[in-house]
């Protein structure tokens, strides 16, 4: 930017430091409006243009002039320290001079990321509130625990095939885990937001993210314990199957992008099922169940880690299947898989739909075979675990979205 002329400067880039400098220094000054050596409106302001102004000079003059708003900054946390401890004041103040510097180049960010930080200023009382007393423990260790897995571990995993018949992919399996486990500690967060008048379904709802199974299973022990909540329980374990179809949708995304337009009325069709079985059986609220607690895990990471190896060994037994005896013997081999873990199965049908092994038509009635399987074992499940009441009603509704799966796949 060095040796430009003085009509270059832009004015979006000056007007975008300006409104943030303003943004910033307004909410600054509105939650200290008492104090004398706080920085308030005026002074983000300048600071903001400030740093717009310095890197169009230079970037040597850009760092002299970050450089002085730290030091501003010290000798202001000097004399308020013994007031406020705290140094929301002097990084707002260096960061509201760095975002300046950005909208000379980035004015769109810069906007954005102002906003952000006056939200994040403005918000002191709630967030501290929610830090110090609404997230427990568990809470916080499982979020550093997924944020690790997305933002350390996910970059770090290699993003191609490698192993026998080339279909093993560290990356793709690891975007898969990171996947149930946000989706479940979203289930979680919803959970402990909506309390107990809703809280079986949402229970039911976003535990399908996680096994689907396993929740039919724990809905039927609830059965057999309490008869009274057999139909929110049919209810929560059909929307638990809801959210586990949900997730072929992110699953062949992932996998083969070209599948999923070919299967997705299929996919709608069982939905629509399952969502009308949900609402039949939630008729009752549950509003006997026990509030959430906040000392409940988010997500299960061993979970998470055995649907990486159940979808490792099926990608591997399915392609050995598909080398040996086609694809006939590949798609065999994955409606068995489904038995136990459906996800997996689907990874395998679209890892061999986007390698050219099946066609539109066998993929999309593999599809069908995986949820036919999968229904077969979650109905077994039912029966066990809550008795013949509960076991015939979800029966019925895992028999009735297959049909209306095989039906639409029959008329396409």
């Amino acid at each position: 930017m060095t040796g430009t002329t003085f009509d270059a400067l832009p004015l979006l880039p000056l007007g975008t430091a300006l409104g943030v400098g303003l943004l910033v220094g307004a909410v600054r000054e509105r939650r200290h409006p008492d104090r004398t050596t706080s920085a308030g409106l005026r002074t983000h302001a300048l600071a903001a243009l400030c740093g717009a102004v310095s890197l169009w000079l230079g970037l040597a003059v850009f760092v002299v002039v970050v450089a002085l708003a730290g030091l501003f900054a010290a000798m202001s946390y000097r004399l308020s320290h013994a007031e406020d401890p705290g140094l929301t004041g002097e990084i707002t103040l260096v960061l509201t001079t760095l975002l300046g510097g950005l909208a000379v180049g980035l004015p769109a960010l810069a906007g954005g990321l102002g906003v952000v930080v006056a939200a994040l200023v403005y918000l002191k009382a709630p967030l501290h509130r929610l830090a110090r007393e609404r997230v427990s423990e568990a809470e916080v260790r499982d979020g550093l625990v997924l944020l690790a897995s997305a933002l350390v571990v996910l970059p770090l995993v290699p993003d191609r095939s490698m192993g026998p018949f080339e279909v093993f992919n560290p990356a793709m399996l690891w975007r898969l885990v990171v996947l149930v486990m946000a989706i479940s500690a979203l289930g979680h967060v919803a959970l402990r937001l909506v309390g107990n008048r809703w809280g079986l379904a949402v229970a039911g709802f976003f535990a399908g993210y996680v096994s689907s199974t396993a929740a039919v299973a724990g809905f039927g022990q609830r059965v057999r314990e309490t008869p009274g909540l057999r139909s929110p329980a049919v209810g929560a374990a059909m929307l638990a199957n809801l959210a586990s179809l949900s997730l072929f949708v992110p699953i062949l995304l992932a996998v083969s992008p070209a599948l999923l337009p070919q299967v997705a009325w299929e996919l709608l069709a069982g939905g629509a099922v399952l969502l009308a079985g949900g609402l039949l059986g939630l008729r009752a609220d549950g509003q006997g169940e026990p509030p959430p607690t906040a000392q409940s895990r988010m997500f299960r990471f061993r979970h998470a880690l055995v649907f990486a190896v159940v979808i490792t060994g099926v990608l591997f037994v399915s392609a050995a299947l598909n080398a040996w005896l086609g694809p006939r013997g590949a798609m065999a081999g994955a409606t068995v898989a489904a038995l136990a873990e459906v996800h997996a199965a689907a990874v395998s049908v679209a890892r061999l739909s986007a390698a050219g092994s099946f066609d539109t038509e066998q993929a999309r009635w593999a599809i069908v075979l995986l949820l036919a399987a999968s229904s077969l074992a979650k109905s077994g499940v039912a029966f066990a675990s809550g008795g013949l009441g509960y076991g015939l009603r979800v029966a019925a509704g895992l028999v009735a979205m297959v049909a209306a799966v095989a039906a639409v796949a029959w008329l396409a």
